[in-house]
């Protein structure tokens, strides 16, 4: 299933102010429910330089496409990540996982 990127600052302050959160150890994601599957990820400077931003992101990015098929409705979220020493797409995908079934997306 193919998703939506969210790139406006609007579409971001919508969810930030409406929407629900949910907490794992690696990430904070913000989400609610929406006609379309839609996904953008809200990361500071204080993770680091652009490069492991960039990936982060990726990762995000990738553990996202991988799991959002175990998700039962279509909904917009946000993933914020959390300052830490490593970052691994294992950690994201299963805290991802988690996530999911905890908060029965």
């Amino acid at each position: 299933m193919k998703y939506l990127r969210i790139k406006k600052q609007a579409d971001f302050q919508k969810l930030f102010k409406k929407g629900k959160r949910a907490f794992t150890p690696s990430f904070t994601m913000v989400y609610a429910p929406s006609e379309q599957m839609r996904m953008g990820i809200s990361i500071g400077k204080k993770h680091g330089k652009s490069v492991q931003r960039n990936r982060i992101k990726r990762l995000l990015r990738e553990a996202f496409r991988l799991t959002q098929g175990e998700m039962k409705g279509k909904y917009s979220i946000v993933l914020i990540p959390k300052v830490r020493e490593e970052y691994s797409f294992e950690t994201f995908e299963n805290h991802l996982k988690c996530m999911i079934k905890k908060e029965k997306l």
